[in-house]
């Protein structure tokens, strides 16, 4: 199976040249896309990661690429980077919004094949999985043109069932906050069980000691959430990239 987190010791640092950013409280300074972050080393490795946050780069901590950076470099491009071979600058920096949002759909995929709840689906999943896995794999060519939205469009309504039979056994009132703006809410000590929050801003709200159980975390902005107390007992599609940018009990 294809591996869906990154290994950063097998990329040429696409994450750190390919996408553009501007100043402010996720980033230091501006920088155009393609053009190599004033911090990236001639190994391809960040000279400040383990001072990214305090050095106002938090975004650079959040940003997840779900293995795509290591396929792009690895086997899209057979091992080559874009310094040693600047002609495939351009084709590499491309694929890789691209490939990220397959991995992440991929990623997506994979989790729900692991709920219980969903078994009846799973065959369905794979199917949608394999696809899709199948069509990263192309050429860089082929890539650089797809719409991911003809993928996407099969999987969400599978990832949508998945989460409705997963969130059924919760109990309470299992609230649907799918979309809502929900920045600085306080939900402090909230029974959120089986809650729907797909899509959703939660930028800064207070999520302290919730029952979060079952709660379903996709696509949902979590920056500065506190979720320090809470329990996310088996929480549905929550990603690494979005526990660090939210405040928990291990920061």
């Amino acid at each position: 199976m294809t591996r869906l987190e990154a290994d950063c010791t097998r990329c040429a640092a696409l994450c750190c040249v390919a996408p553009a950013f501007a100043k402010s409280s996720d980033f230091a300074v501006n920088k155009p896309a393609g053009q190599a972050c004033r911090n990236l080393g001639e190994d391809f490795r960040c000279t400040i990661h383990e001072q990214l946050p305090q050095r106002g780069f938090r975004g650079c901590v959040v940003f997840d690429c779900f293995g795509a950076g290591q396929r792009i470099t690895q086997e899209t491009f057979g091992g080559r980077d874009w310094r040693s071979a600047p002609e495939i600058a351009g084709a590499m920096f491309a694929v890789l919004p691209v490939v990220r949002q397959l991995h992440e759909l991929l990623w997506l995929l994979t989790e729900a094949l692991r709920l219980d709840e969903a078994k009846a689906l799973h065959p369905k999943l794979r199917a949608a999985a394999d696809e899709i896995d199948a069509v990263a794999a192309r050429p860089a060519a082929e890539l650089r043109g797809l719409d991911v939205d003809t993928y996407r469009k099969k999987a969400v309504p599978l990832l949508r069932r998945v989460s409705d039979l997963a969130r059924a056994g919760a109990g309470g009132r299992r609230p649907d906050h799918s979309g809502a703006q929900l920045i600085g809410r306080r939900f402090r000590g909230a029974d959120l069980r089986g809650a729907s929050f797909r899509g959703a801003l939660l930028i800064g709200a207070d999520l302290r000691g919730a029952d979060l159980r079952r709660a379903d975390f996709t696509g949902a902005d979590l920056r500065g959430a506190d979720l320090r107390g809470a329990d996310l007992t088996g929480a549905l599609f929550l990603t690494a990239a979005q526990l660090r940018a939210a405040v928990t009990d291990a920061a």
